[in-house]
């Protein structure tokens, strides 16, 4: 059982790491006038250089071989760089563009698009409650879009692809300092090859607006990796239904900073779609938190009725012989789940 201690250090953690990703609208418009391009590209390259740091500092490296003797785990590992280094941009580019309520409604509605995907891609049944949050999100972003005169393609883009990230670190499943280690080598040439272009070229913009500017671009690799540190030593010490609570400041926080610090126009269909995405998700929380509940009363029954048998209730789960899963570690990185699992909390990176 975790002490009491170590689960406020986690909520800690976690508030830090969800805190971090929620204001970091504040840190790209320090990079300007760099282009979103260039600031994705150093971000993906001093990210690279950051984790190796972080990876020869606790000297972890044996996941390198395994990686590297399954192809399928590379390909998928290619496919999450891709769909990140899209979502990464598009964020960069919006936010540096007066759209940062539109990037926060983005991840508002990721969970109802993590829910869709487990629904078409993994035939996963939804319960009632479930099923009414989805249709009130597509409601929203209908609402949004009449009000729009088109999609938004912004908050969209941002959801599907985390969407799409999130279910592919799932298959992967290697931790997330690992993971970003991985994506990042596999966008650091890529990235480099653009940034020396942008020099050749006469249009790079680092070492052109002094020391402090140069080391802001070169500070994207630790604002990418320490929300990611603290998100991990949450995961390991509060429950991931937890987690899933807090995840939904990040987009709070980046939705008040649009409002109130950008100062972004806020009409009234806005609000109305706003309004939708925010009554779909007290639906998802109402219930999981049910949900978690009732799991909770169940495994708390089966365990009397084992004790009161005189059995072991970490290996006996009652009549049948069925194994209950007890309340161990969790993985140091909870991606983007599909399906019916709102208790677990997806990785940020944006």
């Amino acid at each position: 059982m975790k002490s009491q201690n170590e689960q406020r250090a986690g909520l800690l953690y976690g508030i830090g790491a969800y805190g971090m990703w929620g204001l970091v609208p504040l840190f790209w418009p320090l990079l300007q006038p760099s282009g979103a391009g260039e600031i994705l590209a150093h971000r993906m390259a001093w990210s690279l250089v950051v984790v190796a740091v972080a990876l020869l500092v606790l000297k972890q490296w044996g996941w390198v071989r395994e990686l590297v003797r399954s192809p399928r785990k590379l390909g998928l590992i290619t496919v999450a760089a891709t769909v990140i280094t899209v979502n990464w941009g598009v964020y960069i580019w919006a936010v540096n563009s007066g759209h940062v309520v539109e990037a926060s409604l983005g991840y508002f509605i990721n969970p109802l698009v993590t829910i869709a995907m487990g629904v078409v891609l993994l035939k996963e049944r939804l319960r009632p409650a479930q099923w009414t949050a989805v249709g009130i999100g597509f409601a929203a972003v209908l609402v949004l879009a009449i009000g729009y005169g088109q999609p938004p393609w912004i908050s969209l883009t941002l959801a599907f692809s985390f969407a799409v990230y999130g279910f592919v670190k799932k298959k992967v499943n290697i931790g997330g300092l690992e993971s970003l280690a991985a994506e990042t080598a596999i966008q650091f040439l890529p990235a480099l090859g653009f940034l020396l272009w942008l020099g050749a070229d006469g249009s790079a913009t680092f070492g052109a607006h002094g020391t402090g500017h140069a080391l802001l671009l070169a500070a994207t690799g630790i604002v990418t990796a320490a929300p990611l540190v603290c998100f991990g030593a949450a995961a390991i010490r509060v429950p991931l239904s937890t987690l899933g609570l807090l995840q939904y400041l990040a987009p709070v926080f980046q939705f008040l900073l649009g409002v109130l610090y950008f100062r972004e126009a806020m009409p009234v269909e806005r609000w109305a779609g706003f309004a939708l995405v925010w009554l779909a998700l007290s639906f998802l929380t109402w219930d999981a938190l049910r949900t978690a509940r009732r799991s909770r009363a169940e495994a708390a029954r089966l365990a009397a009725e084992a004790a009161a048998a005189g059995a072991d209730p970490r290996t006996s789960g009652g009549p049948g012989g069925v194994v209950a899963a007890g309340p161990g570690p969790v993985a140091a990185e909870a991606p983007a789940e599909t399906a019916a699992s709102e208790d677990r909390a997806p990785e940020r990176t944006a």
